[in-house]
Order: structure tokens, then C-alpha cells, then sequence
């Protein structure tokens, strides 16, 4: 199946989902791959809030997307292997019995069932701006990535 709709599946199943994705032998270059596509969605969802920034205080676009670029393709996905390492082994602290590769694999696996929602707040960001529905939006995106994040790291870990 096509990664779209497995987004959109693990919103249904997710356990179903990610035990599919993540496969039996682990494979970095999918690992890598799904990160960096998370991470390149996220960044996107930052221009619409991005433009309204520059509008409203007169800084160039370029330069404010610049930075998002170098934080969100370069920065978080240090980041996010180290997180995920370090999840590894706060779970194998408790029993957990996965693998460093199973716990990475569910956190970037989290990050890009959850960036649609991302994609949505940052049009309300540039389009609504500050309020009520810029923050229940990003409530509703942020508790979808820990969400999954959790259901999927307990998958991998209790096995």
C-alpha cells in the first residue's frame, strides 16, 4: 500500500499499521527515509505561518524559511534519532524488549502519521493567525504524535 493511505489507515489501526511499516529486519534507509519525509511535510506547514510573519513585521521570507529549513531537515532529524535512542533505552530500563531501530523507526513513523495535522495548523497559522483555533489545533497535532508515539513504541518494545 502507498504511504498516504497508510497515514490515513493508522488513524483507524494504528498498531496494524505500524507492525506492517516497521517490517521484520530493520531497514535504516526506510527509517531515514520516513523521517526525512515527516520532517520535510512539517517544514512546509511552516511557510503559511512563515508568510504571515514577514507581512506583518516586514523581515524577508527567504531568510525566516532559510531558518525553518536548517532546523526542521537538518536539525530535527539529529534530534529525532537521538529521542528515539533515548526511548529505546528509558524502555529497556522498564523491560522493554525491542530494539534501538524499532523504537526510532516509532517515533518517525509517529511524526508522519501526524504531519497532516501539522499541514492543517500551519494554515490556520498564516491564514487565522494567533487565537483559540490556532491552539486547539496544534493541542489536536501534538496529542496525535504522542499518541502514536506511544502506541507504537509499546508495540515494539513488549515484543
Amino acid at each position: 500500500m502507498g504511504v498516504a493511505s497508510d497515514i490515513l489507515r493508522a488513524y483507524v489501526a494504528p498498531r496494524a499499521v505500524f507492525e506492517a511499516r516497521v517490517g521484520t529486519t530493520p531497514r535504516e534507509d526506510r527509517a531515514l527515509a520516513v523521517l526525512m519525509a515527516a520532517c520535510l511535510l512539517i517544514f512546509v506547514a511552516q511557510w503559511p505561518r512563515l508568510q504571515r510573519e514577514a507581512f506583518e513585521t516586514g523581515q524577508e521570507f527567504q531568510m525566516l524559511a532559510g531558518g525553518a529549513l536548517l532546523g526542521w531537515l537538518f536539525i530535527v532529524p539529529l534530534v529525532a534519532y537521538a529521542l528515539g535512542s533515548l526511548s529505546h533505552l528509558a524502555a529497556r530500563a522498564i523491560g522493554g524488549q525491542g530494539s534501538g531501530y524499532g523504537a526510532r523507526f516509532a517515533l518517525f513513523w509517529a511524526l508522519l502519521v501526524a504531519s497532516p495535522l501539522w499541514l492543517l495548523w500551519g494554515l490556520v497559522a498564516g491564514f487565522i493567525g494567533p487565537g483559540a483555533q490556532l491552539t486547539v489545533t496544534g493541542v489536536v497535532a501534538l496529542a496525535a504524535f504522542v499518541v502514536h508515539w506511544s502506541l507504537n513504541l509499546w508495540t515494539v518494545e513488549r515484543s
